[in-house]
């Protein structure tokens, strides 16, 4: 129940599914009072949200920094890696279709190859309300086996739909070998704040190695200050998934 209605509470918080309403309201209501309203709430949502400079400014505030390879603390025995990168749903199922977060595997990856971490757990099955038909993790593990990480360095969970679930899972497969001390959490910067929080609940603090960055270096220009970007929307998307993410597991005692 509580996974059903997370995601709709994350389709319901979207900037632009309210934008949206707001306007189908101001176009079919017959107050003229209420019309005016909405259209103009709606049209001011409508340019906040895809401002460039305010959604960039909110997202390197929430992003975790990244990591030069060169300050990597020490090797690891493991690298966790989170999945919710890829399109199980397309076809034909003879390959990776990789999304915006590809850089979870390519950086662990080169973590690998570079001897930063010995063995890459992956983590996750499907975060979709309707069930695909292979759990990410066994698709990545076919990414990393084409990238040349050896099979017997690659370990699965690949039951979890979600973050906290990942963490629970991984704790209760892997507890009784796996110190928390020797792994490397990695994972998207926007989504890390989260993940590490539901790993420390399930009893595992470890050190992190973000990716995927959304932000980008603050700009001062016109372009960014001014003129509207689809950009910006999407980086209001994934701020306030995480925001209502975080605030349901702490109600949920998740994290």
């Amino acid at each position: 129940m509580f996974f059903i209605l997370s995601k709709t509470l994350n389709f319901l918080t979207m900037p632009l599914a309210i934008i949206t309403v707001c306007f189908v309201l101001a176009g079919v209501l017959r107050s003229p009072i209420w019309k005016k309203r909405l259209f103009w709430s709606a049209l001011s949502m409508l340019l906040f949200f895809s401002n460039d400079f305010i959604a960039n400014e909110l997202m390197l505030a929430w992003e975790i920094p990244a990591t030069p390879f060169a300050d990597v603390k020490k090797k690891y025995e493991w690298g966790i890696v989170l999945t919710g990168v890829t399109s199980g749903w397309r076809t034909p199922h003879d390959r990776v279709y990789f999304q915006r977060g590809a850089d979870r595997v390519t950086h662990t990856v080169q973590l690998y190859k570079e001897g930063f971490i010995r063995k890459i757990l992956v983590s996750g099955g499907s975060g979709r309300i309707v069930k695909v038909d292979e759990p990410e993790a066994d698709e990545l593990k076919k990414a990393l086996l084409l990238m040349g990480v050896k099979e017997e360095d690659i370990y699965l969970e690949n039951e979890s739909r979600n973050t906290y679930e990942s963490a629970v899972a991984i704790k209760k497969m892997y507890g009784a070998t796996i110190k928390p001390e020797d792994c490397l959490l990695i994972t998207s910067s926007f989504h890390m704040r989260r993940s590490l929080a539901c790993f420390r609940k399930a009893g595992m603090e470890m050190d992190t190695f973000t990716t995927d960055f959304y932000s980008h270096p603050r700009h001062f220009g016109l372009d960014s200050l001014l003129i509207p970007t689809i950009d910006a929307m999407i980086i209001w998307s994934k701020l306030i998934k995480e925001w209502v993410g975080f605030i349901a597991y702490s109600l949920a005692g998740y994290i």
